[in-house]
């Protein structure tokens, strides 16, 4: 497992907020100079599916969540320091219970 980053250097925050869920999943996108984009986001306590088009990895920085990645029937419980791939074009539902949820998404090539 790699190590999730503390801090990105070098890097261009978008200001404006993506907001989901009438504001329980919140991320801003950081733009690297090679072009790649992250999100750094927050996901309050609730149950949640997002779509995706490209292939993602969602790093866990923060807090505890458990996931299912959509054509799975197996949930998975995911804590600080965790990650987990979800393929392009798919989806996952996301569920934290308590407390907040604070992770990094990569889009993956």
């Amino acid at each position: 497992m790699s190590a999730i980053p503390a801090e990105f250097s070098n890097v261009t925050a978008v200001a404006k907020a993506n907001v989901y869920f009438d504001g329980k999943v919140v991320s801003h996108s950081i733009l690297f100079p090679d072009g790649s984009k992250k999100t750094l986001g927050l996901i309050y306590p609730g149950d949640f599916h997002f779509g995706t088009a490209k292939a993602e990895r969602m790093e866990i920085v923060a807090g505890d969540c458990v996931v299912k990645l959509d054509g799975s029937d197996t949930k998975t419980a995911y804590t600080g320091g965790q990650f987990f791939d979800v393929p392009a074009n798919s989806g996952f539902d996301i569920s934290v219970s308590g407390g907040i949820c604070e992770y990094i998404c990569s889009f993956i090539d």
